[in-house]
C-alpha cells in the first residue's frame, strides 16, 4: 500500500464547529466552491482542513491513517475511502501530500482523483504539496485533458493550481500560511476565498509549476540559512561566546534571519520552537532532505551549478541516515555540528 499521508499526526482538531457559524460563513462562499475535498491529513493538512470547515465549507476528507479519519468522522465531517470517492462529491479538491510519488498516485493511480478517465466532477484541483515543477506540470497536463461532467459557472474544463505553503504547523493551525500559487490566473483569483480561509498571504507566481518552483527555492534558502546559523553558533560556543549572546547580536545586526529570530536551533534559547522540546513537532529532517533533493534535481534539469544545494542535501541526508530523520531539521545544530544546549 502506498502511504500518502502528509506529515504524521495523531493529536489534532480541538475546535468545535457551530452550525450557525458555518451557515453564516457559507453564505459568502462563491457557488462553485461550496463542496471541498481534502486529501492528506497530516500535521499540515489536518489543520488546513479544519480552517476550511470553520470558514463554512462543506468538506469531505480522505487519508489512509484511520485514526485521523476517525477524528474527523467523530466531528460529523464526511469521510471517504478513496480519492476517487472524494472527487465524485467535490467542486474543488485540495491535496497536501509528502512527495511527488504520493501526489501522482493520488491523482492518476487506481481509484485516484482522475480515475483514469476523461471526465471529472471537480472544476478545480489545488495541490499544496511540496513537489518538483516537472511533476506538477505532468499532473496539470493530465487534468487539462479531462472535461467537466457538469459545467460550473464559467468553467467548462477542469484546472489545476500548484499552491505549496510556508509557515509550518503553527501557521497552519492559526490560518496564517503563505501560499505560493502557479497556474491560470483566473482560477487563482476565483480561489482567493479558499486561500484566505487557510492563510494570510497568497502570492501569484505565474504559470503552472511556478508555485512548486517557488517553494523548493524557499526551502533551499531556509535549509542553507539554518546550516549557516547553526555553524556560527557552534563556532561561537567554541570561542567562548554563548548562543544567547550571539542571538542578541544576530537579531540586531546583519546576520538576522528566520533561523535566528523565529526558529532558533539552540535548546534553551527560545521558547515554543522545536529546539525547546527536543526537536519534536516541527519540520522533519526527512522532509527537508526530500525538498533539497527536489531542488538539486531541478537545478540539473536547467543545467545550473548549485554547490550549496548539494552540500545541504548531503548534510540532511546524513542526518537522516544516522536516525534523526523524524526530528525537526533544526536538530542539525545538535546532531551534525554537535552544538551544546544553552545552560
Amino acid at each position: 500500500m502506498v502511504i500518502y499521508r502528509s506529515r504524521s499526526l495523531v493529536t489534532l482538531i480541538k475546535s468545535s464547529y457551530s452550525y450557525s457559524v458555518r451557515r453564516f460563513c457559507s453564505s459568502i462562499i462563491p457557488s462553485q466552491l461550496q463542496k471541498v475535498g481534502f486529501i492528506g491529513l497530516g500535521n499540515m493538512g489536518s489543520r488546513m482542513a479544519n480552517n476550511l470547515i470553520k470558514a463554512g465549507y462543506n468538506v469531505a476528507v480522505h487519508d489512509i491513517n484511520l485514526s485521523v479519519i476517525k477524528v474527523f468522522s467523530d466531528k460529523g465531517i464526511t469521510v471517504k475511502g478513496t480519492p476517487m470517492e472524494v472527487a465524485e462529491i467535490s467542486d474543488v479538491v485540495i491535496t497536501m501530500l509528502p512527495s511527488p510519488s504520493h501526489v501522482l498516485n493520488v491523482y492518476t493511480g487506481p481509484n485516484g482523483l482522475l480515475n483514469g478517465g476523461s471526465t471529472v466532477k471537480p472544476w478545480l484541483f489545488i495541490d499544496s504539496s511540496t513537489i518538483d515543477p516537472q511533476t506538477t506540470r505532468k499532473i496539470y497536463s493530465a487534468i487539462s485533458n479531462c472535461v467537466l461532467i457538469e459545467k460550473k459557472d464559467s468553467w467548462a474544463t477542469p484546472v489545476m493550481l500548484d499552491a505549496p505553503v510556508s509557515g509550518g504547523v503553527p501557521a497552519a493551525e492559526a490560518g496564517t500560511l503563505t501560499f505560493m500559487v502557479g497556474g491560470p490566473e483566473e482560477a487563482y483569483k476565483a480561489a482567493n476565498h479558499l486561500f484566505s480561509s487557510m492563510g494570510k498571504n497568497t502570492i501569484y507566481c505565474g504559470s503552472s509549476g511556478t508555485g512548486s518552483a517557488a517553494k523548493i527555492c524557499n526551502n533551499l534558502a531556509m535549509a542553507v540559512s539554518m546550516l549557516g546559523v547553526s555553524e556560527a553558533f557552534v563556532l561561537g560556543q567554541s570561542l567562548g561566546i554563548t548562543a544567547t549572546t550571539l542571538t542578541k547580536i544576530f537579531n540586531s545586526s546583519s546576520a538576522r534571519c528566520w533561523s535566528s529570530d523565529t526558529y532558533n536551533p539552540v535548546p534553551c534559547v527560545m521558547e515554543g520552537v522545536p529546539s525547546s522540546r527536543n526537536y519534536d513537532g516541527g519540520f522533519a529532517s526527512t522532509l527537508m532532505a526530500k525538498d533539497l533533493n527536489l531542488a538539486s534535481e531541478s537545478a540539473k534539469e536547467v543545467g545550473l551549478n548549485c554547490p550549496l544545494t548539494s552540500e545541504a542535501k548531503d548534510i540532511f541526508t546524513k542526518l537522516c541516515d544516522e536516525g534523526h530523520g523524524r526530528k525537526d531539521f533544526s536538530c542539525v545544530f545538535r546532531h551534525f555540528y554537535s552544538g551544546k544546549d544553552e545552560l
